[in-house]
């Protein structure tokens, strides 16, 4: 495992400072109040959060702003600092970001956003005509489906790719994640940008935070109950998932929206049962809870165990150590195979090495930057792992069963 990247540390630092472009800011008084939530805490250890930021705050002319206005203090030991803030590896990843920025494919494409919109409006229309004229497994499927692909499309949005308007892309991640999922978007971005900051890191990457239902890595397992963690692998897609989605809808998103004050979000949750009651008031109680416990236990499996297949067989990082943004994305994502019905899918986010490289860039460019991003990989030794759709499901189960036992 990669040994401690930090940099070198001085007196100054216990003030909490975090490092971007050659110059440390003290976040003492800010770090509470930061948006993105206690992600901030990830760098104020001596890391050099440059890369971090400027992915995950591309388009915020604010967030900069407001960086410049911190209190700060040249990096100590600038030697040092340059030497490891313009590695070849991070340089050629830097000249490579500006060339991707400058060929404009950082830019969304409103047709590409007409067409995902129109495509979930017009898959809730079909399912629920057709459980209306009586084919309920056939429209069923259809709605667990486009249930999921609200799941992608908010992904987009709450990482500001896919409008590139910060307020725009909030509001459709409300609607689509509150409405399309009955879920949290601001619980979601607080969560989701901890594992993006530092995937597959112990006590870091949230999403290795799933005992006592499933455990992905050994080291993560040994704190569970060995009983439930031997059928794992049999449980994860018929039965966990749904549990998962069932508690986040019903438990720990309301929670938080009513902790968090997001009233707007209880709002839409209140929506969402209303338009599926609406859609299906000519059948009794019971009906339509059944109707909607199969709607969400086929969204869910679709998404979470396709999301499964990007990160949670590999290793994980011990919480001491360190690696930098690039790493991050070569030794703890893979991608599944680049195919049309797969980009489909999964939404491009087969691609999930580019997606790291750069949350925010329209993810449908994903397939068109990706064999540059492998150029860069090899020339540098980092592993670019491609595997084919079933493969990787296989990898994936086969990770379930032996965590399991």
């Amino acid at each position: 495992m990669p040994a401690s990247a930090s940099l070198p540390q001085s007196e100054n630092q216990a003030k909490e400072e975090i490092l971007i472009d050659g110059t440390y800011y003290d976040v003492n008084d800010f770090k509470k109040r930061h948006p993105g939530g206690s992600i901030i805490n990830f760098y104020t250890k001596g890391l050099d959060a440059t890369d971090a930021f400027n992915s995950f705050h591309s388009r915020s002319v604010k967030a900069t702003k407001f960086l410049k206005g911190l209190p700060s203090r040249p990096a100590e030991g600038a030697a040092k600092v340059e030497e490891m803030a313009t590695s070849e590896l991070l340089a050629d990843f830097r000249k490579l970001t500006q060339e991707l920025r400058d060929e404009g494919l950082f830019n969304p494409s409103p047709i590409h956003i007409a067409y995902r919109l129109a495509e979930i409006v017009i898959m809730h229309a079909l399912g629920v005509w057709l459980v209306q004229q009586g084919y309920y497994i056939f429209g069923i499927l259809i709605l667990g489906i486009v249930q999921g692909r609200c799941g992608w499309l908010e992904h987009e949005a709450g990482h500001y790719s896919l409008t590139g308007k910060i307020e725009v892309d909030k509001h459709l991640q409300n609607i689509l994640y509150c409405v399309g999922c009955g879920m949290s978007s601001s619980w979601w971005r607080n969560q989701h940008n901890k594992h993006h900051a530092m995937p597959q890191k112990l006590e870091h990457d949230v999403d290795l935070n799933t005992l006592p239902l499933v455990a992905f890595n050994k080291e993560i397992g040994k704190k569970g109950h060995k009983g439930w963690l031997k059928l794992q692998a049999y449980l994860f897609s018929p039965f966990i998932c749904l549990v998962v989605a069932l508690g986040w809808q019903f438990f720990l998103h309301p929670r938080h929206a009513f902790r968090t004050k997001k009233y707007i979000e209880l709002f839409y949750f209140g929506l969402r049962y209303a338009l599926w009651y609406l859609a299906f008031s000519n059948f009794s109680a019971g009906q339509i809870i059944l109707l909607y416990v199969a709607y969400t236990w086929i969204g869910a499996a679709y998404i979470f165990t396709n999301f499964a297949m990007s990160h949670t067989h590999l290793p994980v990082l011990k919480a001491e150590d360190n690696v930098d943004w690039v790493r991050y994305a070569g030794d703890y994502t893979v991608n599944i195979e680049s195919t049309f019905w797969v980009n489909w899918w999964m939404s491009y986010l087969n691609h999930q090495i580019e997606h790291h490289l750069y949350p925010s860039m329209p993810q449908f460019r994903h397939p068109q930057i990706a064999p540059r991003v492998k150029a860069l990989f090899e020339k540098h030794g980092i592993p670019y792992v491609v595997y084919g759709y079933f493969e990787g499901l296989k990898v994936t189960y086969a990770n379930l069963y032996t965590v399991g036992h």
